[in-house]
């Protein structure tokens, strides 16, 4: 176990820890609704935001979770019928406390209906919550599955993401409005405890080998998320001291299982959609375990951390776009606690983390929302370095850049972002990003990777590569459609987009095959002044014995007084099939000629796509997108381009070296 965590978890084998962690809710760095300097001072924006969005929830129906949405899971596969309904209702518990807190309401129990609208609807969405039979997602819960039922079982609860995010909400709820509740719902804050008594931390202590844990070495991203969630449980809402102590003794432990398997150059296999639901969870926990217990439970200082900060801005195009490896969203939602990475980017003197965290704040319009959870947004609203960050610039004469940009605007043409790295070269994961020049989205960007496919969130895309025109991805990653109960089970590869068919690789006539022994192999990267390369051999990616190799370099050359900026990728098959396809999967309007393809950007861009036809010969498929997910990227459709060689061709074939070369269209 890593240092700083072994000294936390001795402290917590004697008593030291329960007097460190007594009247923990006073040391929290989130005041209650009572403290109004705090509360009143959160900008005009954000405040007729959450309150016109709290006054338009008021007229809608309750969220209704249903047994049979939940069994859908069992049925048919379908988890959004339940979930998405479980998730209205967090929201919109969320955005009732919010409006309590700013508005300041209180009213005595015997005060008529009205009163206090904010807060009675705030209480009567935690009581739903509390009536809840489950809290769990379906599909997480192996009680059920293990009793081959079909409905949640109450005296069985099962610790899960689901249950991690309410006993979380009800935790920040309390803490916030405390002193209202029990004067206006006395009794109610005694149930809330009781449920997550119940419902987590009797499960949490009982149960020592949770899947999430990471005992096997397997610690993912469920470990920090529900961890940090019991943490801040523990410390709002359990009022026995020796209890406190064990539960944030086991958390302790538990995220020292997650650091462990952290790759040193701070990468993140699950992508970057994934590094708020991981890394920044283990930061926000480390946030409030240092908070509350002082410097000898600051474990802050991991060295890991000071690396996995900036994946984020290493993975940035450029206004809403990021390279988005596994299950992660080409556009990453605006719903991020921006203000903990920019914390965390000034506590430790990383100027480009700050600016790229307040750039992207800035660019959401508002300094939280209760989409973000309560937590963080409550965190954020009363964060005062990240208020004074977001409200200081003038926006009347600040133009924003193709960094900054809002979703709704589109990114700017040739907009600048101080923190944009010309070269990013992550070797544990096997991940290159490289552009034209550093701190501007403007000209070509270019991601590959090489990895294996049995990655957290795995898709089958060893060797894929993104391209990005004045940072809107064109050569594109499809992403994570809705997940279903198939979505992490052996039918998971079922799903076309996550197929190596629908990916930036090539098709020797067979798709590349899941197991961690299907991987790059002899993976390297050169970064030099002119030329930024990647070289792998993708052969171990597709079935054993299909290939003898398969080179893969991919190369972006900076442009010189004699040439352009262009990207040129090179596969060069070994003792393989006489047959070989490359898959492209592209954004935009795109024109097919003989030898080279044209595709126009939504953002007003070209991008041109050239190779030798008498080797390859392109095909365009358009795939429809009706999933939501997918949509919310890239709309009503995306485009296949596939060349392909022609054994019968004298100069075709596969086996000689083949090239495309990728380049804005002058």
């Amino acid at each position: 176990m890593n240092e700083h965590f072994r000294s936390i978890v001795n402290i917590a084998q004697d008593e030291e820890l329960a007097g460190r962690l007594r009247d923990a809710p006073r040391r929290v760095p989130v005041p209650p609704v009572t403290d109004r300097a705090v509360w009143d001072a959160v900008d005009a924006t954000t405040r007729t935001a959450l309150l016109t969005a709290a006054e338009r929830e008021l007229g809608r129906p309750e969220p209704v979770l249903r047994a049979s949405d939940w069994s859908r899971a069992f049925r048919d596969g379908v988890r959004t019928a339940y979930e998405d309904q479980a998730r209205a209702l967090r929201h919109r518990t969320a955005l009732y406390v919010l409006a309590a807190v700013l508005t300041g309401e209180s009213a005595p129990a015997k005060a008529p209906p009205g009163a206090a609208p904010y807060l009675d609807a705030a209480a009567d969405a935690l009581m739903a919550l509390a009536e809840a039979t489950t809290w769990c997602w379906a599909p997480h819960d192996r009680f059920t599955t293990a009793r081959a039922e079909a409905v949640p079982d109450p005296d069985e609860p099962f610790l899960d993401l689901g249950a991690a995010e309410v006993a979380s909400l009800l935790a920040w709820a309390d803490h916030v409005l405390g002193p209202r509740l029990d004067e206006r719902v006395p009794g109610l804050r005694r149930r809330l405890r009781r449920e997550v008594r119940l419902r987590v931390f009797e499960p949490f202590l009982r149960i020592r080998d949770w899947h999430w844990i990471g005992l096997d070495g397997d610690a993912h991203n469920w470990n920090p998320w529900v961890h940090g969630a019991v943490l801040t449980a523990a410390l709002l809402l359990c009022d026995e001291e020796t209890e406190r102590a064990a539960l944030v003794r086991h958390v302790v432990t538990g995220l020292g299982h997650f650091v462990e398997v952290l790759p040193d150059d701070g990468g993140v296999d699950e992508g970057v959609a994934y590094w708020w639901l991981g890394a920044c969870r283990l930061m926000e926990a480390l946030d409030l375990l240092a908070a509350v217990g002082g410097a000898p439970c600051d474990a802050r200082g991991l060295p890991v951390l000071a690396e996995l900060v900036r994946y984020p801005y290493r993975m940035h195009f450029g206004g809403p776009w990021y390279v988005n490896v596994g299950d992660a969203p080409a556009r990453l939602p605006d719903e991020q606690p921006w203000h903990v990475l920019f914390r965390w980017g000034t506590r430790l003197g990383d100027p480009d983390v700050s600016a790229h965290a307040l750039a992207r704040g800035v660019a959401r319009g508002v300094t939280a929302s209760h989409e973000d959870g309560l937590g963080r947004a409550l965190t954020g609203l009363s964060d005062p370095a990240w208020r004074a960050a977001t409200t200081a610039r003038d926006t009347a004469t600040r133009r924003p850049t193709a960094a900054e940009d809002t979703p709704d605007q589109g990114p700017a043409p040739h907009g600048n972002g101080v923190w944009l790295p010309r070269d990013v070269w992550l070797p544990r994961v096997q991940v290159l990003v490289a552009r034209e020049r550093a701190g501007t989205a403007e000209g070509l960007a270019l991601a590959v990777k090489g990895g294996h496919n049995d990655e957290r969130h795995n898709h089958l895309d060893v060797g894929s590569y993104w391209v990005a025109l004045d940072g809107e991805p064109v050569i594109v990653d499809i992403g994570q459609p809705t997940y279903t109960a198939a979505s992490f089970g052996p039918d998971r590869y079922d799903a076309w987009p996550l197929r190596s068919g629908w990916h930036n690789v090539p098709d020797p006539g067979a798709g590349q095959r899941p197991g961690a022994g299907h991987r790059a192999r002899a993976v390297r990267a050169r970064v030099g002044e002119h030329t930024t390369e990647w070289y792998a051999d993708l052969a171990p990616a597709y079935p054993d014995g299909l290939l003898g190799e398969l080179r893969r370099t991919v190369r972006l050359v900076r442009a010189t007084a004699e040439e352009p900026a262009h990207i040129v990728v090179t596969d060069e098959p070994v003792a393989g099939p006489a047959a070989l396809a490359l898959r492209h999967v592209l954004a935009g309007e795109v024109r097919l000629h003989e030898g080279r393809a044209l595709v126009d950007t939504a953002g007003g861009g070209a991008l041109r796509l050239t190779w030798d036809p008498a080797l390859l010969t392109g095909v365009l498929e358009h795939q429809p997108l009706a999933d939501p997910t997918l949509r919310r990227s890239w709309g009503d459709r995306l485009t296949r381009l596939t060349l392909r060689t022609d054994p019968s061709r004298p100069s075709g074939g596969a086996s000689r070296p083949l090239s495309v070369r990728i380049e804005r269209a002058r």
